[in-house]
């Protein structure tokens, strides 16, 4: 009876190793995380889910999902900035609809046609390429963007609509667009590995006949190693109607985000980094 106990946790440990939507990321997909520790509690919405990010047998970064908004709380992943095409194709997580699906993303077509998954059933399950046709003033805003991934297989992996919010049009095309390509190349100077993560504040308005929320606030934080004895942060926040982006400290943002989300307090990365 014992032995028939181990081998069931031997089972699920081995299970939660590979796969795709995952019971934590401090046993599944940890190396995303400066010192593998990710984002407290204080984030976790009512319906979360774990996603190691898996793209061709590969995982390229973690997100924290909400089912019920069909929006990621947060997307965290490694800096790796470096020049090549923009994917075009669009990729959905299989695994949010059961754990009898793949284990890495796939395109609509895939699920719809060789696994027989209807498209109210994928619906159910997150936001699907639909919900974000038509848009008016808002389009698909990644969290992680690909232009912070230096290969095409890790680019690829960001366009995931897990990965996506819908977010102002003008913001994500000039202020928060000049954060992610000018000031993450200034403040990354001297950075040996730089750990990101990318968040959405869910706000009171929504999208595709109330199907999936338009975030009020995007927010991202970074910590990195400059050599064996200096450790820096930095944070920035902007709401998601407005084209302007503030820089901020990580305590600074952390507070702010402790405030938003109303759960406590938030703590984003482990205590080394600094907050001031």
């Amino acid at each position: 009876m014992l032995g028939l106990l181990l081998l069931q946790v031997l089972a699920s440990c081995l299970w939660l190793g590979h796969s795709e939507v995952v019971n934590s990321f401090e046993t599944s997909c940890p190396q995303f995380f400066f010192r593998e520790i990710p984002p407290n509690e204080a984030l976790e919405p009512q319906k979360p889910a774990w996603i190691c990010q898996r793209y061709k047998n590969q995982y390229y970064f973690a997100t924290l999902y909400d089912r019920k908004m069909r929006i990621p709380v947060y997307s965290a992943y490694i800096y790796q900035p470096g020049p090549g095409k923009r994917p075009k194709t669009w990729l959905v997580e299989p695994q949010l609809i059961g754990p009898t699906y793949p284990k890495t993303m796939e395109k609509e077509w895939t699920l719809l046609n060789q696994y027989n998954v209807t498209l109210e059933k994928l619906s159910q399950s997150q936001a699907i390429l639909h919900d974000y046709k038509n848009l008016t003033g808002l389009n698909r805003g990644h969290l992680n963007p690909n232009g912070h991934h230096d290969d095409y297989s890790s680019r690829m992996a960001t366009f995931t609509l897990t990965n996506i919010v819908p977010q102002d049009e003008k913001l994500n095309g000039g202020a928060w667009n000049n954060y992610e390509q000018q000031t993450m190349i200034r403040m990354t100077q001297g950075c040996q590995t730089t750990y990101v993560i990318v968040g959405a504040v869910p706000g009171n308005n929504y999208i595709a006949k109330g199907r999936v929320n338009k975030p009020s606030h995007l927010w991202s934080a970074a910590c990195c190693m400059v050599d064996n004895n200096y450790i820096k942060a930095w944070a920035v926040i902007a709401e998601n109607d407005r084209n302007q982006v503030q820089l901020l400290t990580l305590g600074e943002l952390e507070d702010t985000l402790t405030e938003l989300y109303g759960r406590g307090q938030v703590s984003l990365f482990d205590s080394d980094c600094p907050r001031e």
